[in-house]
């Protein structure tokens, strides 16, 4: 790899708020931190590793990495999922699009007495365009305040329109996933995908078993859901805008994830902002702009 962690540290870095360090793989990490807290990021695939208030426990579920190389998924921290969710992508291709495969580029970086702040950005190169024929430039901030921002800006950089389905995939540490409920979905409608059922939720959702739950959201600016850890009376609240979808997924002791070792599906519970299934895409011809943002907050335990 042609990234040099000391030019990087000098022309972003500062001592104590923003610091860079070879990570997984070999590929570039930084740390950005302040009063409020630390969150860890990698430059491939612009992965929120991990994201720690200050007097909190963790509030996103690592795994044990073991052997990681390019190309493999992590199942853990917050995976960036673009230009495509799931399986949105055309026929064929991987699940979750190719951004998490890419190593990013470090654009800027800032900090203050209340934020602090990197952007990483990715531009259509010969190599995005044998995934996904199209021109564009993604720009990427994650900040730390007294919560975690994730803003994440889609440019359509050429002359041809496309579809665009994206999501935070974020892996929330918990004592048990049998003890969560998700809050703030009651009146919505969901489709399980596993067999593709459907209904509308009559009030909070208990996750006491394996979910992939895909549910529509209201036409709203702002979105606002809270996962609730009962095992240590913790409260994870989420705002986000810019999607259409929230996931809940969780796959239970059936999947064998090969970077979680046995029992790890216990300890997190996702869920996802994100936007799925191509009828539900945003259309950006180009020169167009599309802004996806969501903001992680926890409470301490009562």
């Amino acid at each position: 790899m042609n990234i040099n962690i000391f030019d990087l540290n000098t022309r972003y870095g500062a001592p104590g708020r923003i610091v860079f360090h070879e990570g997984l793989g070999g590929y570039p990490e930084v740390v950005i931190s302040n009063k409020f807290g630390v969150a860890e990021i990698s430059l491939l695939g612009a992965n929120v590793l991990s994201y720690r208030p200050t007097g909190h426990s963790p509030v996103l579920f690592r795994p044990a990495f073991r052997d990681y190389r390019r190309g493999d998924s992590v199942h853990g921290g917050c995976p960036l999922c673009w230009p495509w969710f799931g399986k949105s992508g055309e026929p064929g291709s991987k699940p979750h699009g190719f951004a998490r495969l890419c190593v990013f580029e470090v654009r800027g970086s800032s900090y203050s007495e209340e934020m602090t702040e990197i952007t990483l950005g990715l531009k259509s190169s010969p190599e995005t365009k044998s995934l996904w024929n199209f021109d564009f430039d993604l720009e990427y901030r994650i900040s730390v305040s007294m919560k975690l921002n994730l803003t994440l800006v889609t440019e359509n950089t050429g002359d041809k329109e496309f579809v665009l389905t994206e999501g935070f995939h974020p892996y929330f540490l918990v004592k048990d996933r049998n003890g969560c409920e998700v809050r703030g979905v009651e009146g919505l409608s969901y489709v399980d995908a596993r067999d593709m059922s459907g209904g509308v939720f009559a009030g909070d959702f208990k996750t006491d078993r394996e979910s992939d739950h895909v549910i529509t959201l209201k036409d709203e600016p702002k979105h606002e859901f809270v996962l609730m850890d009962n095992g240590i009376g913790r409260a994870i609240a989420i705002a986000s805008a810019g999607h259409k979808k929230l996931v809940v997924w969780n796959p239970g002791p059936g999947v064998k994830l090969a970077d979680q070792a046995d029992g790890d599906w216990r300890k997190f519970l996702c869920v996802e902002p994100a936007t799925l299934w191509r009828d539900a895409g945003w259309t950006l011809k180009g020169g167009e702009k599309h802004t996806f943002m969501a903001a992680i907050q926890s409470s301490l335990p009562q």
